[in-house]
């Protein structure tokens, strides 16, 4: 029986917990290969939890050979997206934009490092010198103004020692503007291929928790029966790993984290939408890209002096830029861009992304039989997610058949870099990177 429209009383082969650019992707990836799926999200669409505060980062570098494997076969999803969903010609799609980024070099070892590794797997990319960084970006000031520091140290205005050495520049990178939209557009791809979407769900419990999943628990005390629960939930996947008993089995944990994003006008004269990159500027603790309106979207790189801000998902935040956010992101890039007018008052927002202690997502089975993982991926897989959802399809349908992945880890042969993927890299049982960096 075709799963009814409201999720409830049924029977599914598979629930995907959240449709953010993850879940939605899974979602279709399964309900194309013939899977009864069931999508539930807290939220009342897809992409309006942490995809939506996400800056949809489309980028190629890492300095890790896996990570840029990954990064590379997901590009060609975005590329060919209206494709790849088999949209009906109607439908509002996202749009991926390509600008290309620039990595400046910071006087560590992080360019040297994404050199080697775009090298390894052979993707394009330019080595530019300081003129030639001077060329491409001429609005820029090119000074080292680091290490990165809050506004309030007096040694923030401090006079800048040296020019940055050059850059590593991508030009297959780019971004979607609209992140939500990518979710959605995925989710309704997997509508059409048969799944069911319950918005404004929140699960409670776990059938068969800690020994064989067999259905979920919601809020106003309804359940649904399946054997297999992905869990794509963002900020919530620890609570969720925690009701299925998961969490025990994990070397790996994830913890919600409070991010901002801040929209700032361009400077006078200068079509950065047009003409605009992506930049990592490590030396300032920032990156930033292109946003509609002919302004630059500006938000951390995990600067040590800017903190951490941990959040519990059920408590309490605020979801508006703060002043103090605002003021050490817009005030660096500022330093950047001298020609910048800084507006007063902030604009932009703010999300709880889904992170782990390195930065590298987990893309596992778990300790319980029929519970998966996809998490760990806010502010950094959004590039990746149509491949994901492709990979956590493969991964599901392949435990599932009997193989133990714990013995015999998952290998999928890459069709555009032909390297082969290797899920080892994102297991649970991993041992955290401790010098892992965030996309």
């Amino acid at each position: 029986m075709r799963p009814g429209p409201d999720g409830q009383g049924t029977t599914y082969d598979a629930v995907v917990v959240g449709a953010g650019v993850i879940g939605s992707a899974a979602a279709l990836a399964l309900s194309r290969r013939g899977w009864r799926v069931l999508v539930v999200d807290r939220h009342g669409a897809a992409g309006h939890g942490s995809t939506s505060a996400s800056a949809g980062i489309v980028r190629v570098h890492a300095t890790s050979i896996d990570s840029v494997v990954l990064a590379e076969e997901g590009l060609a999803h975005w590329e060919s997206w209206h494709d790849f969903l088999d949209a009906p010609a109607d439908e509002p799609l996202a749009s991926f934009r390509r600008c290309g980024t620039v990595v400046l070099a910071d006087g560590t070892d992080y360019t040297a490092e994404v050199a080697a590794a775009l090298t390894a797997v052979g993707s394009m990319y330019e080595r530019w010198s300081h003129d030639t960084l001077a060329g491409h970006l001429p609005d820029f000031d090119l000074s080292r103004f680091g290490p990165p520091r809050l506004p309030e140290d007096e040694a923030f205005w401090d006079d800048p020692v040296g020019v940055l050495d050059g850059a590593v520049y991508t030009p297959a990178s780019g971004f979607v503007a609209d992140p939500a939209l990518a979710a959605q557009n995925l989710l309704a791809a997997a509508v059409r291929a048969g799944c069911s979407f319950r918005p404004a769900a929140e699960v409670m419990g776990l059938a068969g928790a800690g020994t064989r999943i067999t259905g979920l628990e919601f809020a106003d005390g309804s359940r649904v029966s399946c054997p297999v629960v992905l869990n794509a939930a963002g900020p919530e996947s620890a609570r969720l790993n925690r009701l299925a008993g998961a969490d025990r089995g994990m070397a790996v944990q994830t913890r919600a984290m409070r991010q901002e994003l801040h929209h700032v006008p361009a400077p006078p004269g200068v079509d950065w939408y047009r003409d605009g990159v992506h930049v990592v500027d490590g030396d300032l603790g920032i990156n930033f890209r292109p946003e509609v309106g002919n302004a630059l979207l500006v938000g951390g790189n995990g600067a040590a002096c800017d903190g951490e801000t941990w959040v519990d998902p059920a408590g309490p935040w605020s979801p508006a830029a703060t002043q103090a956010a605002w003021n050490r992101h817009v005030l660096r890039l500022a330093r950047r861009m001298p020609g910048l007018r800084v507006p007063s008052r902030p604009s932009g927002v703010a999300g709880l992304y889904d992170v782990t202690p390195d930065w590298l997502p987990v893309y596992d089975r778990t300790d319980i039989p029929g519970f998966y993982v996809a998490i760990g991926t806010s502010g950094n897989q959004f590039k990746t997610a149509p491949l994901v959802g492709e990979l956590m399809a493969e991964l599901i349908e392949t435990v599932e058949g009997g193989r133990d992945t714990d013995d015999k880890p998952l290998v999928v042969a890459g069709t555009r870099t032909g390297r082969d993927i290797e899920l080892a890299a994102y297991s649970r049982r991993r041992e955290p990177a401790p010098d892992g960096v965030r996309g």
